[in-house]
C-alpha cells in the first residue's frame, strides 16, 4: 500500500520527455525500426537498449497513458523486492533475516524515486537482471560447470543493457563467495584454487569494462561528462565523501528528499569533509577487524561502498551532488549488515523485533507520503524547492510546468529565480525567452537567448527559437543564419527545415523554400503546415497543380490552408475534382 499512489502520476517534464513523451523512436511503440534504434542510439547519454524497448513496449500496450508506465515501473520493484527475499533465504536460509532486508528495501523512502519516476525504469529493470543473476550464481556455486555459468553472463549482460551502474555486480558476487557462501577466504578442505571465485568472474568483470568503455565513450559525445573545468576534480572527491555519509544519513533519517540535489553554492566546509573522511575510515577499519568474527558486517558495508563508485561523483555525469535512485542497490549492504546484526535471543529479540516492525510501519508511512510529491511536475519540485537550498534545477522545471498551464508571469518568476542562483545556466535563459515571447516582449526573449547561447552555443533547439524571434520581428535574413545553424548541429528537423522554407518565402526565394518545405515532408509525411507552405511557394512558381495536390495533403493531416490562396489558386486552375 504504501506505493498505492503511483498509478495517479503523470509525466514528469524532467528526463520523461527524453525517454518517452518527446522521444518519436518510443511513441511509435515496438517496432522493427525502433528496436534497431534501441541498439545503436546514444539518446540520453546512455546505452541501455532495453530500457528503450521496455519503454517501446509500455507504449504499445498503454498508449500515452502514464498510469500503464507507472505500474510497470512497480511490478518491477515487487518483483526485486520478491527476488532479493529469494536471494537471501538461499544463500542463508535466515526467514525473518530475509525479510526484514526485503521489507526495507521494498518500503523505503529513498527508493521513491526509482519507483514514481517513469524515467528510472532503467533502475528497476537492471536490478530486475542484478537478482536473475545472482539467483543464477547462487544455482552455479552448487555445481561449477559451464552449462549454468552461461545463464550468469547472459543476464549480466542483459542487465547492463538496462542500466550501466550494474558494473559492479562481480564485485558484490565475490563478496557473497566470502559470506555467506564461504567460497573465498575460508579453508575449505577442497582441492580446488583457492582463487577459482577470482578466477571465474574475469568474464564478468570484462562484460563491466566493456560496459563502461561504451558508456563512457556515449556520454564523453553527447556532452553528458563535467570536465575539470566546470567542476574541479578536488571538489568532486570532497563531495563524493559527504555523499557517502549523506545517503547513510537519509537512510536512517529519510527526510528532504528531492528529485535533484545541486551542488552546494560554495565550496563544502573543510570540516564537514574531514569529518565524512574520517567516519568513513573508522567504519572501514571497524569492517575489516570484524570481517571473520562478524563477516556479515565487511561485506554489508563494502557492497555498500563498491556499488557507489561509479555514480558517487568521480566521474561526473550532470550536475547533481547527489540522488536518491543510486540507493537503490547500495542500500542492501547496509540493510544486510543491520538484519544479520540483530541478536536472536530472548528477550532482546522480542522487543528488537517490536522496535523492527515498528521502523517497517513508519518507513511504509513515509514513503507513501513521499509518493505523493511525485504525481505531478509542480508538486514535485515546489516540493524539491522547499527541501533543499539554492535548487536552481527546480526552479526552471517547476517554470515549465507553470508555462503550461499559462501562469505565465508565476513562470518568468520561477525562471528568475534559477537564473539569480545560476546566471550561466542556459536552459533557464532559453526558457524564459519562450514565455517572454508570449508574453509579447520579443526584444527581451531574444536578449535571453543571446545570453544562453554564450553558454551553450551548439544548441539546436536555441537556435531555432532564435530564429523564430527574429522572423516574428520580420528580420528573415537573421531568422535564415539562425536557422541554418540549427541545421548544421541538427540537420534532420522537419520543423527547423520548415521554418527555415518561411524565412526564404519572405524573402521571395521560392526555389529554395520548396526544397527545404519538401525535405520537411519527407521526414514527416504528415506535416500539414509544410504541405500548406509547400502549396503557397508552388503557387507563387506557377506550379498550380502541384499546389493542390499538397492543399489536399494539408487538409487530410487537418489544416485548412490560408483563403486568400485557396482564392488565388481557383483563379489561376480549379481545383481538381472540385
Amino acid at each position: 500500500m504504501a506505493f498505492w499512489q503511483v498509478s495517479e502520476g503523470g509525466f514528469l517534464n524532467y528526463d520523461d520527455d527524453q525517454y518517452v513523451t518527446e522521444n518519436p523512436d518510443i511513441q511509435a511503440g515496438l517496432t522493427r525500426d525502433g528496436a534497431i534504434r534501441a541498439f545503436t542510439s546514444s539518446r540520453a547519454y546512455n546505452w541501455h537498449p532495453l530500457t528503450w524497448l521496455s519503454h517501446m513496449l509500455d507504449v504499445q500496450m498503454y498508449g500515452m497513458n502514464p498510469a500503464g508506465h507507472h505500474v510497470t515501473n512497480l511490478v518491477l520493484h515487487v518483483a526485486n523486492t520478491l527476488l532479493l527475499f529469494w536471494v537471501l533465504l538461499l544463500l542463508t536460509g535466515g526467514l525473518w533475516r530475509s525479510a526484514l532486508v526485503a521489507a526495507l528495501f521494498g518500503l523505503h523512502p529513498l527508493h521513491v524515486e526509482s519507483v514514481a519516476w517513469i524515467a528510472e525504469r532503467k533502475d528497476v529493470l537492471g536490478a530486475f537482471f542484478w537478482m536473475l543473476t545472482t539467483l543464477a550464481y547462487i544455482r552455479y556455486t552448487k555445481s561449477p560447470r559451464f552449462s549454468r555459468y552461461a545463464p550468469v553472463a547472459v543476464l549480466f549482460a542483459l542487465g547492463l543493457m538496462s542500466k550501466p551502474m550494474l558494473v559492479t555486480l562481480p564485485f558484490t558476487l565475490l563478496l557473497l563467495d566470502y559470506w555467506p557462501l564461504r567460497r573465498l577466504g575460508y579453508d575449505t578442505g577442497k582441492s580446488r584454487s583457492k582463487w577459482l571465485p577470482v578466477y571465474e568472474k574475469i568474464p564478468l568483470f570484462l562484460l563491466s569494462a566493456a560496459s563502461s568503455v561504451v558508456t563512457y565513450i556515449v556520454q564523453q559525445r553527447t556532452g553528458a561528462v563535467v570536465t575539470a573545468e566546470d567542476l574541479p576534480t578536488g571538489i568532486r572527491a570532497a563531495n563524493a565523501l559527504v555523499a557517502y555519509v549523506s545517503y547513510i544519513a537519509k537512510m536512517l533519517w529519510p527526510a528532504k528528499l528531492a528529485i535533484f540535489y545541486p551542488y552546494p553554492a560554495h565550496n563544502l566546509p573543510a570540516w564537514k569533509v574531514a569529518g565524512a573522511a574520517v567516519l568513513l575510515a573508522l567504519i572501514t577499519a571497524m569492517a575489516f577487524r570484524a570481517a571473520r568474527s562478524r563477516p556479515y558486517l565487511a561485506v554489508g558495508w563494502f557492497w555498500y561502498l563498491g556499488t557507489l563508485v561509479p555514480v558517487i561523483g568521480l566521474v561526473q555525469v550532470g550536475m547533481q551532488a547527489m540522488a536518491d535512485r543510486y540507493t537503490y542497490i547500495p542500500l542492501i549492504g547496509l540493510f544486510i549488515a543491520i538484519a544479520w546484526s540483530i541478536p536472536e535471543r530472548p528477550p532482546w529479540s522480542i522487543r528488537i523485533a517490536a522496535a523492527t516492525a515498528i521502523a517497517v510501519l513508519l518507513l511504509a508511512a513515509l514513503t507513501s507520503t513521499e509518493t505523493g510529491y511525485w504525481r505531478d511536475d509542480v508538486t514535485i519540485f515546489n516540493h524539491a524547492i522547499a527541501s533543499t537550498e539554492s535548487n536552481y534545477v527546480a526552479h526552471n522545471n517547476l517554470g515549465i510546468a507553470l508555462s503550461r498551464q499559462d501562469r505565465l508571469n508565476e513562470a518568468i518568476a520561477h525562471y528568475r529565480a534559477a537564473l539569480m542562483l545560476k546566471p550561466d545556466y542556459s536552459l533557464a535563459h532559453f526558457n524564459l525567452a519562450a514565455a517572454l515571447s508570449r508574453e509579447q516582449k520579443a526584444g527581451e526573449a531574444i536578449a535571453e537567448v543571446n545570453l544562453g547561447l554564450k553558454t551553450e552555443p551548439d544548441d539546436a533547439s536555441a537556435h531555432m527559437l532564435l530564429g523564430m524571434l527574429l522572423a516574428g520581428e520580420n528580420r528573415f535574413a537573421e531568422a535564415e543564419t539562425q536557422y541554418r545553424k540549427s541545421l548544421e548541429i541538427r540537420p534532420d528537423h522537419a520543423d527547423t527545415l520548415n521554418s527555415l522554407g518561411v524565412a526564404l518565402a519572405n524573402q521571395s526565394r521560392f526555389d529554395e523554400a520548396i526544397v527545404h518545405y519538401s525535405r520537411a515532408i519527407v521526414l514527416q509525411p504528415g506535416f500539414a503546415m509544410a504541405h500548406s507552405n509547400l502549396a503557397i511557394a508552388l503557387y507563387s512558381k506557377g506550379r498550380y497543380a502541384e499546389a493542390w495536390r499538397h492543399v489536399a495533403l494539408a487538409r487530410k493531416y487537418g489544416f485548412s490552408p490560408p483563403p486568400s490562396l485557396l482564392q488565388l489558386l481557383s483563379r489561376a486552375m480549379p481545383e481538381p475534382g472540385g
